[in-house]
């Protein structure tokens, strides 16, 4: 603790006297902006029949996953919260194939972003770093704490350095843990008209940046057929009923898209849905118990039957491309017993029970978009669901984000384990083959950023030249813009004086404050090439991240004796 209050008054005092250190820069790259920024808005999507294309009618796949937090009390990604580093989260994330992250999010933290009042963000995990000692980019240039749009906002220009495109999903009305469990958009003095225009805000503001691709307009809208006939449950029909989900999301969806024309809207379903061809309706009771079964079951936001009698329209005011898709929930036995699990349940038996009739029968005419699956790897039933399920999406081009990065999700687990630095090797091998790669290499949505080290740009996967200009607005963390002439012993840069960032012939507290900038924002303070090498201070990491800082800043305070740290 001792260590940890030193280095976090360092931190302040770097980040203080960052603007004397600032004006001594001299050699840096300079890169254009403008030519830069023009990139921004070139890897939007569309619908086209079942499939979704770029702006080049080529067809994609998005393959992702789902990290949680800005739905919660923390008021910013989870992990962070517990002093990790979000470029190594992030960049691992890319690295193993994901190229989209489904980001929950919560009315209540947007509307207060919307009204100028944004969350302050707090940690319930007081024995750890604060989150800003590994994630000096989460700093303002004062030195002060970023709020939660600040980090958002910065997480997003994050993202789009290592290829990851963004779905926001509003996971809940207010900010709670678990939200999620209440039935509605609206709740409290969170209203649909708040869930409504703080979305349309977000989608303003976002709208010449396609690091967000997609809004995912409620997580999960449910509720039994009791409720649903009294107005506190989720139904479908064609009513302009506050609690019809099938209006309420086609408005919602239509005023985003008179925003940011480009962006996919992303529907889900609900939980029940009454059985009309055997006379039933809203008011139908449950059944059961001896009385005819009135409703077809479902996930919660699972159940799409109601797209055949109600199908929703969505398409841009713009362009008059589609930009729907519809987006079950799917989970195995593990997650709750469900009645088609209650056999020796095989791909035919899941689909003849439950997969067509709920959401599988729109494959024909709509790309389908999972937007949750998985669970835990012991139970010899559940791992069997998932690899159905997988080979299923991977046999029909379904789109999915895996539930969850997150370790914390109690009832599946997550891909990072339980330290939030290593990954579930068993679990990530189970949905690896799911992800979009062709010859070795794993394909992002982006046309210029290749998806992290082990990934290719849309462009390169079908056959067209990258731009040498870098898309976002400096040299990224990972991606320096030259090379470095290395030793070939060693591999490590040549003629580098380790931790000498400004060359001044010393490794002082000037060398910290200058890394620092550079990680809070590339584009505002470039290092050359010279630089960066100096900066790589920890042997066998080839990119610059908040680790190497916090190794020179123990070097200067004599915490250790040499550089680079691992000799």
């Amino acid at each position: 603790m001792k260590f940890l209050k030193k280095m976090t008054s360092l931190l302040s005092v770097s980040v203080l006297t960052a603007s004397l250190v600032a004006s001594n820069f001299s050699g840096v790259n300079k890169v254009n902006s403008d030519a830069a920024s023009s990139t921004n808005t070139d890897d939007w999507l569309h619908v086209c029949g079942n499939e979704i294309h770029d702006a080049n009618c080529k067809k994609v796949w998005l393959t992702g996953a789902n990290w949680f937090g800005f739905n919660c009390n923390e008021g910013m990604f989870h992990g962070l919260d517990a002093g990790k580093d979000f470029r190594k989260i992030a960049s691992e994330f890319a690295n193993r194939g994901l190229n989209c992250v489904r980001v929950p999010i919560a009315t209540e933290l947007l509307v207060g972003w919307m009204k100028g009042t944004p969350l302050k963000v707090s940690s319930n995990f007081a024995n750890d770093a604060p989150y800003y000692v590994n994630n000096p980019w989460f700093l303002t240039e004062s030195g002060g704490q970023m709020n939660s749009m600040q980090i958002f906002d910065k997480c997003m220009e994050m993202f789009k350095e290592y290829g990851i495109k963004v779905i926001v999903d509003i996971h809940s009305a207010e900010i709670d843990n678990s939200g999620h469990v209440y039935n509605l958009w609206y709740k409290g003095k969170f209203t649909s008209k708040d869930w409504k225009d703080s979305l349309v805000w977000l989608a303003d503001k976002y709208k010449n940046d396609d690091t967000i691709i997609a809004y995912d307009l409620k997580n999960e809208p449910h509720g039994k057929p009791q409720e649903a006939a009294v107005g506190t449950g989720a139904k479908w029909d064609n009513s302009k009923d506050e609690h019809n989900w099938k209006y309420a999301a086609e408005d919602c969806g239509q005023a985003i898209l008179k925003a940011n024309p480009h962006a996919l809207i992303l529907i889900e379903g609900i939980e029940v849905y009454p059985k009309f061809e055997n006379g039933a309706d809203w008011n139908s009771p449950p059944g059961g118990y001896g009385a005819p079964e009135n409703y077809h079951p479902g996930w919660w936001g699972g159940n799409l039957r109601g797209v055949k009698d109600f199908p929703i329209e969505m398409k841009s005011p713009a362009t008059g491309k589609s930009q729907l898709v519809y987006s079950p929930h799917e989970y195995g036995p593990s997650v709750y017993p469900q009645s088609w699990f209650n056999k020796n349940f095989s791909l035919q038996t899941l689909h003849d029970d439950y997969m067509h009739g709920t959401w599988d029968y729109l494959l024909p005419d709509y790309p389908l978009l999972i937007g949750e699956w998985g669970g835990h790897m012991d139970g010899k039933d559940n791992q069997k669901w998932m690899e159905i399920l997988r080979d299923y999406m991977i046999d029909n081009t379904v789109h999915h984000t895996f539930w969850c990065l997150n370790p914390n999700s109690g009832d599946t687990g997550g891909l990072l384990d339980h330290s939030w630095d290593k990954w579930d090797e068993e679990k990530y091998a189970l949905v690896k083959p799911a992800l979009w790669q062709s010859g070795g290499k794993f394909i992002g949505l982006d046309h210029q950023i290749p998806l992290g080290e082990n990934g290719m740009t849309l462009t390169e996967y079908y056959g067209g030249s990258v731009p040498t200009q870098p898309k976002t607005q400096a040299t990224t963390a990972t991606d320096p813009v030259t090379t470095v002439s290395t030793n070939e012993t060693t591999g490590t840069p040549s003629n580098v004086t380790y931790g000498d960032i400004n060359g001044d012939k010393s490794v002082t507290i000037d060398d910290v404050v200058m890394l620092r900038l550079y990680l809070f924002s590339t584009a505002k303070y470039p290092l050359t090439e010279e630089q960066q090498a100096a900066a790589r201070v920890v042997v066998g990491q080839t990119s610059i991240q908040g680790n190497c800082a916090i190794v020179i800043q123990d070097y200067v305070v004599e915490k250790i004796k040499t550089l680079p740290y691992a000799n």
